[in-house]
């Protein structure tokens, strides 16, 4: 049976805020003026009917979609999805002019991992060949010249509707903020609830393990690019027994952080392993990411996801400063 969320409603104004001095994986560049931004209305949010959309499971999609929409869909571009490329990316027609979007405010799993596939068919079942309503917030473009861009589909918010359902996760990309606390909203009752990604071994059954993050130094000192291995993931094992972390999955919020766990890796019972973000040499008790080009975590707030080796959740650390 399809169940239906009702989302708190949240006053939200435009942040246009600078990035920490952390390293970051902000998607846009540039500012420009927009036909529209979102204004986010003080009335009652609502869930809309799944009448235009199908409410069988597809791919590795473990549920019937939730359509949500705590936001009414604004005055904005009118625009015709023309295709899906994948959960967070569409290719639109505005005007005989085809662009690509990317959805502000979320990130799905990337090609290959667990719920890719899910992401973008849901998304397909929503709005491709669809006539949708597109707003913007601060940036116009990111880095590869794609629209940033919130997106409705009659009157589902499918950003929203993307998260609420445990197929992406919500992420603040500074300073395009508006509406972030929303869709924070969202991820907590998908998590609340199990939906998607929050689901108990939705990726196929894992791993008994108590292992899980429980500190993440954000903030080196000093220029955090400068300085990687200023900043650590401190990562425990409370169980009794060694549990063998080979093909583990430690990343952030973003879609390029990702640290593979060396195959032969076991943490013992009752001990912690300490994971540097800059180079180093591995033993039983540091290791070392050797990310390039940037620091990993955010100061401006990040999350921590600790994933098996077949993609499910075992264990996340959110924090803000």
């Amino acid at each position: 049976m399809i169940r239906s969320f009702t989302l708190v409603a949240v006053a939200l104004t435009l942040v246009a805020a600078a990035c920490s001095d952390a390293g970051t994986d902000l998607p846009s560049t540039t500012t420009a003026e927009k036909v529209s931004t979102v204004t986010v209305s003080p009335s009652v949010p609502t869930t809309t009917e799944p009448a235009t959309m199908s409410t069988e499971p597809s791919s590795d999609q473990a549920e019937p979609l939730v359509p949500l929409s705590s936001v009414p869909a604004p005055d904005g571009e009118a625009a015709l999805v023309v295709s899906v490329v994948d959960g967070d990316t569409v290719v639109v027609e505005i005007n005989g002019v085809e662009e690509r979007v990317r959805l502000i405010g979320i990130n799905t799993p990337e090609s290959g991992e667990c719920l890719a596939d899910g992401a973008s068919v849901a998304l397909q079942e929503i709005a491709a060949g669809r006539d949708v309503i597109l707003s913007g917030d601060v940036n116009d473009r990111d880095m590869y010249g794609r629209l940033l861009r919130y997106m409705w589909v009659d009157d589902i918010f499918v950003n929203e509707t993307m998260v609420g359902n445990g197929l992406a996760v919500a992420r603040r990309y500074e300073p395009d903020t508006a509406l972030a606390d929303l869709l924070e909203v969202a991820q907590d009752i998908a998590r609340e609830q199990g939906r998607g990604m929050w689901g108990a071994n939705v990726c196929g059954v894992g791993v008994d393990a108590d292992v899980v993050i429980v500190d993440v130094q954000y903030d080196a000192p000093g220029n955090d690019n400068d300085n990687l291995n200023g900043e650590w993931v401190t990562i425990e094992n409370r169980g009794d027994v060694r549990v063998d972390l080979s093909n583990w999955v430690l990343k952030d919020e973003s879609a390029s952080h990702r640290y593979t766990f060396n195959s032969g890796f076991e943490i013992e019972g009752g001990t912690a392993v300490v994971v540097y973000s800059g180079c180093g040499v591995d033993s039983t008790s540091e290791l070392y990411w050797c990310n390039s080009g940037s620091a990993v975590w955010n100061n401006s707030g990040d999350t921590g996801f600790l994933l098996d080796p077949l993609g499910n959740i075992m264990d996340t650390y959110g924090y803000s400063p």
